[in-house]
């Protein structure tokens, strides 16, 4: 006889997929109290990485309820924010974080739920019909460059976006997924957790990122695939440099068994994949995605994975590059990346102009420009912030960084545009020293000379002990533009 299969393992326990069935019965059975139908009421929901995640989750599908995922990092201004934004009914808060939600679930007139209390209920006797074109989640833009936005995913969206990762990247039940990212992001919720489940794998959730545990776990034999965003490869790297001879082996030896690493969530620096490739053996693969489109473009499982690159679409996904006109523009020409396909949004919750402002004859504009070569695409970034006008070019904010890694001197970096009288643009860079490095707005010109045009190299320059990032680990440009505006 077969033991049952193990869905979650967690800080709250090993839980089999008949505990996660029994569990989400049970938050259904709360949401629901007396009702049939939570008919599409929004539940937003704070609940730290864990089992009780998942059951809350699947419990408000199986209510007829909306998910509606809150960032553990945020501050309650920016919770109250989503509440309110979203119009929640219900607010479901574990015991770590009741205090901070309460008062706000009170205010916002939407009824608290307590985890404990919904995994304690009598499992619901007869469950809602689901149509597939249901309203099932509500995740919030990043906010990277303005206020964040709800976008809606229909469960047929949610279904189309998991079939095709699970198609591209080969998904099986013998897969173990060792999970660190946040989950009110899709990189963590569609690609982690959701993928793993579809699948009937097994998805381990850490409690948080620590480099120490999860380089236990890498090197253990028991994990097959592992997805997170470049600062969490960058620290593994630290970590790994940190340790001893036998424990470097050791490391690096072990994380060769696994099937599959991916990054994503934000540009990788060639730098840190190749540093990866050395210590690890694999070349990471990756990806690109938005919160309204799931994922869109992979490198191959099986095939060439191109640095600086995010490779070809994903099955069941059109792409095409266009200029400002719409037209479409030629390979080798950079252009805004439009998405079309079943794994695309919905709607913007609420904002019904903003939600037709994006999209062009059902394409979806990104905002992001790429350019197409030799079948595979690579980001020159956003047209918000990663495209600098300056002096009459168009120059690509994410090639400069690129470069400027390559100094000496420099950890990390990011670079903007600042509004400029005689340039349009001044190109501006905040950078992060390695420890005991100096350097000054002229050395870096200098030295820079030899690689970049002219009016690429930077005309001023900002140390940071951080630069300023999201949950994601995104580095947050209008912040990083205001360091220059304040001076």
């Amino acid at each position: 006889m077969t033991s049952p299969r193990r869905a979650i393992i967690a800080s709250d326990g090993v839980f089999t997929y008949d505990d996660l069935d029994d569990a989400s019965k049970r938050v259904a059975g709360s949401l629901l109290a007396d009702n049939d139908d939570l008919n599409q009421t929004r539940v937003a929901f704070l609940v730290h990485p864990s089992f009780a995640y998942a059951a809350v989750q699947r419990g408000i599908w199986r209510a007829g309820g909306v998910a509606v995922p809150l960032a553990v990092s945020h501050p309650p201004s920016e919770l109250e924010y989503v509440i309110r934004d979203s119009a929640a009914g219900v607010v479901v808060a574990d015991k770590a974080s009741a205090p901070a939600l309460a008062p706000i679930a009170r205010a916002a007139h939407a009824r608290l739920v307590l985890v404990d209390d919904a995994l304690r209920a009598t499992p619901a006797d007869r469950l809602p019909h689901l149509g597939s074109n249901r309203r099932a989640m509500i995740i919030y833009t990043s906010g990277t460059t303005g206020r964040p936005k709800g976008a809606v995913s229909t469960h047929q969206i949610i279904g189309a976006q998991i079939a095709s990762l699970v198609e591209a990247w080969r998904w099986t039940p013998a897969d173990h997924l060792l999970l660190v990212l946040p989950l009110h992001h899709v990189h963590g919720i569609i690609n982690g957790l959701g993928s793993a489940l579809a699948v009937r794998a097994t998805c381990e959730i850490a409690p948080a990122f620590d480099a120490e545990h999860v380089w236990a776990r890498l090197s253990s034999g028991e994990v097959t695939v592992f997805t997170a965003v470049p600062t969490i490869y960058n620290r593994l790297i630290a970590s790994w440099d940190a340790a001893s001879p036998d424990e470097r082996r050791r490391r690096s030896d072990g994380v060769r068994g696994l099937r599959l690493m991916m990054s994503g969530s934000a540009a990788l620096p060639v730098k840190t994949l190749e540093r990866w490739r050395e210590i690890s053996g694999h070349t990471l693969l990756e990806r690109y995605g938005m919160t309204e489109i799931g994922m869109a473009l992979s490198n191959p499982l099986n095939g060439n994975r191109r640095p600086g690159c995010v490779g070809a679409p994903l099955p069941g996904v059109e792409v095409r590059l266009v200029d400002e006109a719409g037209a479409e523009v030629d390979d080798g020409t950079p252009g805004e990346l439009e998405v079309r396909g079943p794994s695309v949004f919905l709607e913007y919750w609420r904002r019904p102009e903003e939600t037709s402002a994006a999209f062009r004859d059902g394409w979806f504009r990104t905002g992001d420009v790429a350019v197409l070569e030799n079948g595979s695409y690579r980001l020159l970034g956003r047209t918000s912030v990663d495209i600098i006008k300056t002096g009459g070019y168009k120059v690509s904010a994410l090639e400069i960084e690129e470069v400027l890694r390559t100094h000496p001197a420099i950890a990390e970096c990011a670079v903007v545009g600042v509004s400029d009288e005689d340039w349009g643009e001044c190109v501006s860079a905040a950078v992060e020293l390695r420890q005991g490095a100096t350097l000054s707005l002229d050395d870096l010109q200098q030295w820079a000379r030899p690689q970049l045009a002219p009016y690429k190299i930077p005309r001023a320059l900002q140390e940071v002990s951080a630069l300023p990032r999201n949950a994601m680990g995104k580095v947050v440009k209008p912040e990083v533009a205001g360091l220059f505006k304040s001076r």
